[in-house]
């Protein structure tokens, strides 16, 4: 459940069965719903009927899932300060002329929201479609981002365990800490296989947008597409990627 000590709690009731809906990859049932919310049957029946007629839900055999009003609400998010067409624009580009994939990421909390991809030509596409979420201090985006950041702010933000979610994970904050020093100085951030076995990412920070969201992109190669030149025209072209972002978001700003 949400904060008990919300003062609308009827958001925070719908917000509990949407979280659980976006977690799950088939219906779940209102028993199901039950449980892991916590709310009674009698409250919860008449939620789901409210959040099925704003199409926020949409029921799937004896289960719910995510609706297509909620999607169309959350596009508004890349949409509103033309966000999603700046970094198609630049991205087309990279991927035109390197075959890789580009996505785009936003800081919320200890972890990176992925909110935009431009797909390579290649039939086996990654999995980082809009609304990933990953712990910050494990992938390259998540270190450009927080690069941004003091190193207290950075402290603050992350938990005190860093969770590891391959061997090359970075798990102790003074390791990460030196690291985000050296995205400072660079303006380069790097994930060597942190997040998955044989996948290198190389992310570079691209501004703030006029509602001052933080935005970095990258670019995620697996390593047997990396020799050592590739890799530096590599990293050369995501650097321009997040500059050509950054100057179109302030001729809007």
């Amino acid at each position: 459940m949400s904060d008990s000590n919300s003062a609308v709690p009827a958001v925070d009731r719908a917000d509990a069965v949407l979280q659980v809906l976006a977690s799950s990859s088939e219906p779940v049932s209102p028993t199901d719903l039950a449980l892991h919310t916590g709310l009674a049957k009698s409250t919860l029946y008449l939620l789901l009927t409210s959040l099925e007629q704003r199409r926020w839900i949409e029921k799937k055999g004896s289960g719910y899932v995510i609706g297509i009003g909620l999607y169309m609400l959350g596009c508004a998010y890349v949409h509103f300060d033309n966000l999603q067409h700046i970094f198609r624009a630049a991205a087309a580009e990279f991927v035109n002329a390197h075959n890789e994939v580009v996505q785009l990421a936003v800081l919320q909390g200890k972890e990176v929201v992925y909110l935009a991809r431009e797909d390579a030509h290649r039939p086996v596409r990654l999995v980082s479609d809009m609304g990933t979420r990953l712990p910050a201090h494990a992938c390259a985006l998540g270190k450009a981002l927080l690069a941004q950041l003091s190193d207290e702010e950075v402290l603050q933000l992350l938990p005190q365990e860093l969770v590891a979610i391959t061997d090359r994970t970075i798990t102790r904050h003074d390791i990460l800490l030196g690291e985000l020093a050296t995205v400072r100085r660079s303006g380069l951030a790097l994930d060597l296989e942190e997040v998955a076995a044989g996948l290198n990412c190389f992310a570079v920070y691209a501004g703030e947008t006029p509602t001052g969201r933080r935005i970095a992109v990258s670019t995620s190669i697996p390593t047997d597409r990396l020799g050592q030149k590739r890799e530096k025209a590599i990293m050369q072209a995501i650097v321009r990627v997040a500059e050509q972002v950054k100057q179109r978001l302030s001729t809007r700003g």
